[in-house]
């Protein structure tokens, strides 16, 4: 059952409103009813749903205009559009206004249902992936996607080999991890220079983060090696 998914419908012919607001309710939805733009943001905002249904022609605002502005405050909630209007033109401006699907009048509630599933799932997978982007060490944020670094909201300037540095550091944190193995991570097999870099640029990472914040994240285990600590 999917009573814990709130679905939003704009629709503003009552008896339309009515059979998706019962299909959904069937099929184990909670459902909200707004009948105009500005009653569909409003209730946007009141219900938080899970996935919004809009339909294109609209009183007050329209579907356009309602999406853009839920857009304006939530990235991620599925937006399926559904009107009357199949010319591909009102299709584009649908999902360029941020719509993640569209579908036409009439249309069978099993794809209707499909069609929420399927945004449900692209969502669920999206967040995994941001989240498997995102490294943490205490107060430390590491973005792999952005490369970025953050202490507390703090923005933490890194060259790359810094970054690559202190991302395999995080990645295996509180497991030290020898010269040699660093080495080859970050500088590659082939490195042939200096065998006390790694040493360098653990001193750099602590002066930009250990020294500057106050903290002690980064270790050393002498005659073995570097690890990250997020254990107090």
């Amino acid at each position: 059952m999917n009573n814990s998914i709130k679905v939003l419908v704009v629709e503003d012919e009552s008896k339309l409103a009515r059979f998706m607001e019962l299909e959904l309710e069937h099929e184990g939805y909670k459902v909200a009813i707004a009948e105009d733009g500005k009653e569909a943001i409003d209730k946007y905002f009141a219900e938080e749903p899970d996935v919004v249904l809009l339909d294109l022609m609209l009183p007050q605002l329209n579907g356009i205009e309602v999406c853009r502005r839920i857009r304006k405050e939530s990235a991620d909630v599925p937006i399926i559009m559904i009107t009357a209007k199949g010319e591909t033109m009102d299709k584009i401006a649908g999902l360029d206004s941020g719509a993640d699907d569209y579908m036409t009048k009439p249309f069978a509630v099993e794809e209707l249902f499909a069609r929420i599933r399927a945004a449900l799932r692209r969502r669920t997978d999206k967040a995994e992936e941001n989240n498997n982007n995102i490294l943490t060490l205490k107060n430390l944020t590491i973005d792999l996607a952005r490369h970025t670094v953050k202490f507390d909201n703090n923005d933490i300037e890194l060259t790359k080999r810094e970054f690559e540095l202190l991302v395999y550091l995080v990645q295996n944190k509180n497991i030290v991890i020898s010269r040699e193995q660093i080495l080859n991570k970050v500088w590659g097999y082939d490195y042939i220079g200096e065998t006390n870099v790694v040493d360098v640029y653990i001193r750099y990472l602590r002066t930009k983060i250990d020294d500057k914040y106050g903290v002690k994240l980064l270790h050393t285990i002498r005659g073995v090696g570097y690890f990250a600590k997020d254990e107090d």
